[in-house]
């Protein structure tokens, strides 16, 4: 499959805020029950939002015949050379085809001086987790998330970039 890895633009919004419904709600249908995931989305993805990231954040889509099918948004990388990977949300019929690891190339390309990429993963969230435990994420700690009142069971990851760049980058 062909597609692109481009930074977001604000005309890309409603694309990516269907993205993350669609794949919110395929990822977490037995974790989060629909009316928490409902309203995380709604505050998480509202058009305010998603202008804030665009400007304050690195934001990347990827497009396969024109079509956004999945985005990543990183923070600024800190002082001490560490940035936070907020998401990588790919539609699932496009899962599987190179895009995360597309995402993680570009992203680490961007972020001027980043040496490591942290991510919290739900630890039911067995996609994920294969996903970024293959790419060489590590993970750091677990901890309790109370998320709109709903205990989510999380780990936090670590991802060495240059070990990911020289070993774990296909």
């Amino acid at each position: 499959m062909s597609f692109t890895i481009r930074k977001m633009q604000l005309s890309d919004i409603s694309s990516v805020q269907a993205i993350a419904k669609k794949t919110w709600n395929a990822t977490y249908e037995e974790i989060i029950p629909s009316e928490i995931q409902k309203r995380f989305l709604n505050a998480a993805y509202s058009d305010a939002s998603m202008e804030h990231r665009v400007t304050n954040y690195l934001l990347l889509v990827a497009e396969v015949g024109g079509k956004v099918v999945g985005f990543a948004n990183y923070s600024p990388v800190d002082s001490d050379g560490k940035a936070e990977l907020g998401a990588i949300y790919i539609d699932p019929a496009n899962q599987g085809s190179g895009i995360g690891t597309a995402f993680l190339k570009e992203g680490i390309s961007r972020l001027e001086g980043v040496k490591e990429v942290y991510i919290n993963v739900e630890r039911d969230n067995e996609i994920g987790k294969t996903f970024y435990n293959a790419k060489g994420f590590q993970v750091v700690d677990t901890f309790d998330d109370d998320f709109d009142g709903h205990i989510l069971k999380t780990l936090r990851m670590v991802l060495d970039t240059e070990l990911f760049l020289t070993n774990g980058a296909s």
